[in-house]
């Protein structure tokens, strides 16, 4: 042993296993509506206590931090889904497309988006990158404000 091997976790203790595979993440990656959010002790079973997380609303160090934003997002939301399509490892790299659904306040939010990780020696997620469009699906369906957005999006964009 060389002390590199991948730590192990046993699916029984966390819910996840590592070494992180194609399956596990799309596992991660996976929450229908009406489900609960993966608890405190599967995200520490594959993120690092160092993981640095940044979205297009935020950016944080270290585990707590993290898990601090994702019971932020959950209790914000009335419910959320997230749903994975590719998902791609290679290398301590990894990236997961996926779709994202948040219900606030009776209105239902989609975000498409994707997400890069980045794997520790370990095996432990030590950067977790998310990417997606915020301003449209958040603004676009707001009465008033969703005029406006799309007619910013035609100008800019189109």
């Amino acid at each position: 042993m060389t002390g590199l091997e991948p730590r192990v976790v046993t699916a029984s203790a966390s819910g996840f296993q590592l070494p992180l595979t194609e399956q596990s993440l799309r596992d991660l990656f996976t929450k229908p509506y009406g489900a609960p959010a993966p608890s405190h002790e599967q995200w520490k079973a594959v993120y690092a206590a160092d993981v640095h997380f940044e979205d297009p609303t935020q950016s944080r160090d270290g585990l707590q931090a993290y898990l601090e934003a994702q019971d932020g997002l959950v209790k914000r939301c009335d419910d959320v889904y997230l749903a994975p399509h590719a998902v791609v490892i290679n290398g301590q790299t990894a990236f997961v497309e996926w779709t994202m659904g948040l219900k606030i306040k009776g209105i239902e939010f989609v975000y498409p988006g994707a997400t890069r990780l980045l794997l520790n020696g370990d095996g432990l997620i030590v950067d977790h990158r998310d990417y997606f469009d915020f301003v449209g699906p958040t603004f676009a369906p707001v009465p008033l404000i969703g005029g406006f957005v799309r007619w910013l999006y035609k100008l800019f964009v189109d």
